[in-house]
């Protein structure tokens, strides 16, 4: 089914319980967007989160956030400033790693991109130790039941539309340890077939190993759409179960568009209907907090069912508990 008339079908069946905006603090004159999953470190929660005026793309930049109120974030004094876009968070073992996209330009036009990570164990103190390959975003990282990580990649390219249809790959990988996080093993990681239509393209946001050993896959699926006579890019948030030993794939579906969102702007009119996902954090009652970009210049939250049902539950990594009890 063409991701058009699945998300028709979305909309027309789509339950969600709760909808709402995030406010940032401290960083008046600027737009929060595009962020990491909240976490939490030391007794408190955290978020990173793209901090950029409205009016210009060139001057990004990658700010610690922590809650300090319902859906209101603040910005950490003197935090780390990070020159990335789209920030994101794993933990592997005892060690947190965070990445983000790292743009390089040229006479001030882009002349490529890449994904940089850092990894520590003190969210103040973290040191970069590996590069991406080039023009490769959406890079995610996950711990697996042996211990190894798994890396999804997400190449896209014209070479990428003419031999698949779709304008992106996501590929699957599996390495010891970080040390062996190299741009060859993420470039060369096999592609997982059928999670893309003709034209489309998307990728992981936030993954989660599930305690039945499958990996829960929160991300985004994009496609080109007409809306009153001008072409928009469509941004949804999407959910799929992945089976490491197999390398199937089920219950591909939409969790949320831009129309789950409170009303806001948009950074561009070509980016009205843009939901960038950020991913999930369970909640008490057993439903999940879904987080996303909206318009390329706001974040919001929305309440939804648990997207994995009937394929296991969220295994907290271990560091996650460390970190939170240091």
């Amino acid at each position: 089914m063409h991701l058009a008339a699945e998300r028709e079908r979305f909309e027309a069946e789509k339950r969600i319980y709760e909808s709402a905006k995030l406010k940032f603090v401290g960083v008046d004159g600027y737009d929060v967007y595009n962020p990491s999953i909240p976490f939490r470190w030391q007794g408190k929660t955290y978020m990173f989160g793209r901090v950029e005026r409205r009016e210009e793309w060139a001057r990004s930049w990658v700010r610690l956030f922590e809650r300090s109120g319902d859906d209101e974030w603040t910005l950490v004094p003197n935090s780390m400033i990070y020159q990335l876009e789209d920030p994101y968070i794993s933990f592997i073992g005892d060690t947190l790693v965070f990445g983000g996209t790292h743009v390089q330009y040229e006479s001030g036009k882009i002349k490529s991109f890449c994904a940089y990570f850092y990894r520590g164990t003190d969210l103040h103190d973290m040191y970069y130790f590996t590069t991406g390959p080039d023009n490769m975003k959406d890079i995610r990282l996950i711990q697996l039941a042996d211990g190894r990580v798994g890396v999804f990649s997400r190449p896209r390219s014209e070479a990428i539309r003419k031999q698949y249809g779709s304008e992106a790959m996501i590929g699957f990988t599996v390495v010891d340890s970080l040390d062996d996080l190299t741009a060859e093993a993420i470039e060369n990681a096999p592609y997982i077939h059928g999670l893309f239509g003709p034209n489309e393209w998307g990728g992981c946001n936030q993954v989660y190993l599930l305690d039945t050993g499958y990996i829960g896959v929160i991300g985004h699926k994009s496609y080109r759409s007409q809306r009153d006579g001008r072409e928009v890019l469509s941004y949804v948030n999407i959910s799929f179960v992945f089976d490491p030993e197999t390398r199937e794939v089920a219950d591909v579906k939409i969790i949320g568009t831009r129309s789950c969102y409170p009303q806001g702007p948009s950074k561009m009119p070509e980016l009205v209907d843009c939901a960038f996902t950020a991913g999930i954090v369970m909640r008490e009652d057993g439903k999940a907090d879904l987080y996303s970009g909206i318009g390329d210049c706001e974040v919001g939250r929305i309440v939804i069912d648990y997207p994995f049902e009937g394929y296991g539950r969220i295994v907290e990594p271990e560091g996650l508990r460390q970190l939170e009890s240091a």
